[in-house]
């Protein structure tokens, strides 16, 4: 993974540090990179995985905003987003291509 770790990508950042953050404003970085980043396939997955994952968790508690059960399920949501916020971060950051289930899929086809 050392090659991984210290490739360049199109943004002149290493690409774990581009990885990580596509992460950090969630889909907002996720879109940026997305537009800057033309040819590193890693940064792209992450940007796409991002973007994919957080306007998902963004439709979601919208969702359950309106609804009386999901007033009660809108801080586990919240948490669980956290935590994988953060762990995301850290694989990227580590030169790890993690792919979750589902979104990991899409992101890498669309990438």
């Amino acid at each position: 993974m050392a090659n991984a770790v210290s490739a360049k990508s199109g943004s002149g950042l290493d690409q774990n540090v581009a990885g990580a953050l596509a992460y950090l404003l969630v889909f907002i970085t996720g879109i940026l990179f997305l537009l800057i980043e033309k040819n590193n396939k890693f940064v792209r997955f992450h940007a796409m995985q991002s973007t994919i994952l957080f306007v998902a968790l963004f439709v979601l508690q919208v969702i359950l905003g309106i609804t009386i059960i999901g007033i009660v399920l809108l801080p586990i949501v919240g948490l669980a987003g956290l935590i994988l916020w953060l762990f995301l971060m850290f694989k990227a950051y580590s030169g790890e291509k993690y792919k979750l289930p589902i979104i990991g899929d899409m992101a890498e086809k669309n990438s």
